[in-house]
């Protein structure tokens, strides 16, 4: 007879669940989801090596992926950028089915010993989303872009936390509102550009950072990015 499956880190996050509206990110939280699945504790530190943040970093990228999946069954053809950008958030606002997890989340990563992971979690949900919009980038529009919409999808979150309209509503409008202040200042930039009293400050600005380059695949966790040497 074949040996029964292990659970995964998937099944020890369903089981957390649960738990987390009454005990946080804790330990607690996963000891009981070890417990609730018949695991050992050995077998939990397996499934996750640091602890608790394993299962938070999991349920983070959980609505990640769900986002991602939308966003490839949907027909993006005809809309406008910025339409697609604010689409992709509001995926990504439906897929957090839980919000006291989402708030005690939010909680646990804005810990001192936590925020480092919280920050790297929102840059990836940025990058996420740019790289399915199929954003080209290389240089430093590459970070601009990302640290911009991660500054979105933060204040997104806290704004969603407090929202009680039917279907969050006025996230989506709030989403629809911060996308409409990027592009505005997008907008300003490029005048500057063209503005004859402004327009030598920016080119010697983008000649500063013109070396700039997006990370190399294997080094997208060593962050921010890279001088090439010599061509």
């Amino acid at each position: 007879m074949a040996e029964a499956a292990k659970p995964g880190i998937d099944a020890l996050l369903d089981a957390a669940l649960s738990h987390v509206a009454f005990d946080g990110w804790s330990p607690a939280t996963l000891s009981a989801a070890g417990k609730d699945l018949g695991v050992s504790e050995a077998e939990v530190r397996v499934l996750a090596p640091r602890g608790v943040i394993d299962l938070a970093v999991a349920y983070h990228r959980r609505a990640d992926r769900a986002m991602l999946e939308r966003l490839e069954e949907t027909d993006l053809e005809g809309m406008r950028f910025r339409d697609r950008v604010a689409l992709a958030l509001r995926y990504r606002v439906e897929a957090m089915d839980d919000r006291e997890a989402v708030r005690r989340a939010s909680a646990f990563f804005s810990l001192p010993t936590n925020a480092p992971e919280g920050a790297r979690l929102v840059w990836e949900t940025a990058d996420h989303v740019w790289t399915a919009l199929g954003d080209t980038s290389d240089d430093l529009n590459w970070y601009t872009k990302r640290a911009t919409l991660s500054a979105v999808w933060t204040s997104t979150v806290l704004y969603w936390l407090g929202d009680d309209s039917p279907g969050c509503t006025n996230t989506i409008a709030f989403i629809d509102r911060r996308i409409e202040d990027v592009m505005r200042v997008e907008k300003v930039k490029g005048q500057l550009r063209e503005n004859p009293l402004t327009k030598p400050f920016m080119e010697m600005q983008a000649g500063l950072f013109s070396r700039v380059r997006k990370p190399r695949p294997s080094h997208l966790h060593d962050l921010p990015g890279r001088w090439p040497g010599p061509r």
